[in-house]
Parts: structure tokens; C-alpha cells; sequence
């Protein structure tokens, strides 16, 4: 079996899983979905679901820590989501993005910010708040990249333009595309391994599809609010079968 270039994973707490070791994702990719309807269910309004979901980020993000991964992206809210979404909804959020996020991200101390998005989709408040955690993260050991106001379209072109303003255009085509990845937005490891989507719904709607061209996707049924460490481990575990049986 080739292991090369990757790491293998036990969980730090002891406990032993299907098999003894798994092959390890060095950068997790997270699509949130499901704040609303986990609201509906329980009869609750959805700004009660995306407030739950808010929280639970910062649950997720120390359950994937203790496991070993400190590359990390997480598709908070796209530019369509903010353009399509009721005034009040999309308001809400932004306050979230504002209070909720970064006081996360400086209870962990452990997680540099990196943004990805169009910021002046979002409201000046939030904008300010996210612009303060990538100062006040710096040097960190981890690498939290937040997908907000995304376009997976202007994310690629943005970066394909700088990569050829930056003289890219004489290099071979791995060259070039090594490049592009280079000026794309987001820690120092731009390939995603692996991608969980929670809510039952099998599709990336444009999830960093550069960054996870090769990734390994998870869809879960749970919704996010309701992601338990538990079902973070099936998912690794899944990874893990996989990538070691691709490897074979």
C-alpha cells in the first residue's frame, strides 16, 4: 500500500474506531447546510436555526483540532444566498458573521483567518469584525478559510488574472495551474481532501471547486445544527477507506 505523502490518524482521546489507523485529510472542507430546516423541525423560526449553527462551528472546528487537522474551509454564506435571500434573513446573518464568528475563532486561539469572497456584498459591521480576526489571528498554527459573499466564478478568474499579471502565462501547464492556486485566497494548503456536507443534500452548490477538484465529498443526512463528533468520525473514517483502498 502507498502512503506517501500523507499522514495516518487515531483519535486523540483513545477510543479506536473501524480500524486501528486511518489515512488523515490534512484540509477539510464544510458546507453548513440545514440551519433552516433544523429550525423548521423543531418549530422554531430560522433565525433560532442559523444561530445554532453559528455556535456549533466553533464545536466542529475543536473536534477537527483534537483530530489533527488545521486546514479548515467553511462555506459560511455565498454571494447568491445574499442576493436572494429576504433583507431580514440576509441582516440577520450579517450580525451573526459580526458577534458570532470571531469571538469563535479568539476562543480557540488556535486558528488563523483567511477570507474568500466579495466583502462588499456584506454589511460594514461584519466586514470590519472579519477584517479584525485575520489581524488579531496572525501566526496562528491552524488555518480557517471563511467562504463569505462567495462566487466560485470570480474566485477562479480573480485568481487566474493575478496568476498571468504576475508573468504565469510562460509557464508549462502545471506550471500555470500551480500559479493559479498560488493567488487564490486561503491558507498555506489550497488542496481540499475532504468535503462534508451536512443536510442531505448531494451537491457542492460551487464549494471552492478549484480547491477540491481531487476531494474526496461526504454528504450527510444530519443537519448541520445536529452534526455530532460522532458523525465527524464516520465521515473520517470514510475518508480513510477510500483513500487507502485507491491507494491499493
Amino acid at each position: 500500500m502507498k502512503t506517501e505523502g500523507r499522514r495516518w490518524w487515531r483519535p486523540r482521546d483513545g477510543r479506536v474506531g473501524d480500524a486501528p489507523e486511518q489515512v488523515h485529510p490534512r484540509h477539510v472542507g464544510i458546507v453548513m447546510d440545514g440551519n433552516r430546516r433544523w429550525a423548521q423541525a423543531i418549530g422554531r423560526a430560522p433565525s433560532f436555526g442559523h444561530r445554532a449553527g453559528a455556535d456549533h462551528l466553533g464545536e466542529v472546528l475543536d473536534w477537527l483540532r483534537t483530530r489533527g487537522v488545521d486546514h479548515v474551509s467553511v462555506f459560511v454564506l455565498s454571494a447568491d444566498n445574499i442576493r436572494k435571500r429576504s433583507t431580514a434573513e440576509v441582516g440577520y446573518l450579517f450580525d451573526l458573521i459580526e458577534s458570532v464568528l470571531p469571538a469563535t475563532i479568539e476562543r480557540t486561539q488556535h486558528w488563523q483567518v483567511h477570507l474568500s469572497g466579495d466583502l462588499a456584498l456584506v454589511s460594514p459591521g461584519a466586514r470590519r469584525a472579519l477584517r479584525r480576526a485575520v489581524e488579531s489571528s496572525q501566526g496562528r498554527a491552524g488555518h480557517l478559510t471563511l467562504a463569505i459573499g462567495y462566487d466560485p466564478h470570480a474566485d477562479i478568474v480573480a485568481g487566474v488574472r493575478a496568476a498571468l499579471a504576475d508573468g504565469a502565462a510562460d509557464r508549462d501547464g502545471a506550471g500555470l495551474v500551480e500559479a493559479i492556486s498560488e493567488w487564490l485566497p486561503g491558507g498555506p494548503v489550497r488542496d481540499i481532501d475532504l468535503v462534508i456536507r451536512t443536510s442531505g443534500e448531494r451537491r457542492i452548490s460551487g464549494f471552492f471547486p478549484w480547491q477540491a477538484a481531487r476531494a474526496e465529498i461526504i454528504f450527510s443526512p444530519k443537519m448541520w445544527p445536529a452534526f455530532t463528533e460522532a458523525d465527524l468520525d464516520v465521515a473520517l473514517a470514510e475518508y480513510g477507506r477510500r483513500r487507502a483502498a485507491a491507494d491499493t
